[in-house]
């Protein structure tokens, strides 16, 4: 028995990589001042996405993202590895939303895909690092959604139910939901496979159509979205001041790696209160 399944990725700046021109003066993302990159821990997501087709023949896996063209990149990197279709979700109107309107184009999305048993994605984006979107969005659906999963134990299709190996504070919990769910991904899990060169070949020449069989292209009427709801209409997060931080060394004690040395050091850590 197939499963029918949703992943969600982002493409992101890299953050490794900031430069003095990251932020506009209105407090949103200068995405165009940085190198672009797949969220890592959407990664994980597509991977179990994969592993669970895999395992289940007649698995469709199905992968959105929002944002602008240049995305596609990243959905064609879903195609390489094995996604069945990909759709972009890309429009002026959703320009500078926030999570709540980022979680209600997707919830859209999803919807006009329907018919699905699970919704993948990873915890975070690098961009923001709110671990928001995934439960807002399944909020938006209605379904059930368990996060910071590290494994997929087990699925049963028949049952319609899923057990997930959880990270929490302290060590791991497994949980039991009924489909559909969405399970947010941290970077605990199998490792991503490379991309298929047979299929890269197949791919590599895909670009966004609205009548694409694998690289879809929705706007906000495509996937019946109200405007209001989208962008920066649809935020209520605003940016009201942005400080540039900029790190210099301080003074550069250089210690004896002796024991009196050390010792110093310790009295000189408890003294200032670093230590006890």
């Amino acid at each position: 028995m197939g499963l029918n399944i949703i992943v969600l990725v982002k493409q992101v700046p890299d953050t490794q990589n900031i430069t003095g021109q990251a932020m506009k003066e209105d407090g949103t993302v200068n995405r165009a001042a940085l190198p672009a990159i797949f969220n890592p821990e959407d990664l994980y997501g597509l991977e179990a996405a994969l592993l669970l087709k895999d395992q289940f023949p007649g698995s469709k896996v199905n992968v959105i993202s929002m944002g602008p063209p240049a995305a596609s990149t990243v959905l064609k990197e879903c195609l390489y590895r094995g996604a069945d279709f990909t759709a972009l979700v890309s429009d002026r109107g959703f320009a500078g939303a926030d999570t709540l309107a980022t979680s209600y184009a997707l919830k859209c999305a999803i919807e006009k895909i329907g018919n699905y048993d699970l919704v993948l994605c990873g915890r975070q984006a690098i961009d923001g690092d709110t671990a928001q979107v995934g439960p807002q969005t399944a909020e938006k659906l209605g379904i059930n959604q368990i996060t910071c999963v590290s494994k997929v134990e087990t699925v049963d299709p028949a049952k319609k139910e899923i057990i997930a190996l959880r990270s929490i504070e302290g060590g791991w919990e497994k949980v039991k939901a009924k489909f559909p769910v969405l399970i947010t991904f941290t970077d605990e899990g199998e490792a991503p496979r490379p991309a298929s060169a047979k299929r890269l070949m197949t791919h590599k020449q895909a670009a966004p159509a609205a009548d694409s069989s694998a690289l879809a292209l929705w706007d906000i009427p495509a996937i019946k979205a109200d405007p209001n709801q989208c962008g920066l209409a649809g935020s209520p997060t605003k940016v009201k001041n942005i400080n540039s931080v900029v790190l210099t060394a301080g003074e550069i004690k250089f210690i004896d790696p002796g024991e009196q040395g050390i010792t110093e050091l310790v009295h000189e850590l408890i003294a200032d209160h670093t230590l006890g």
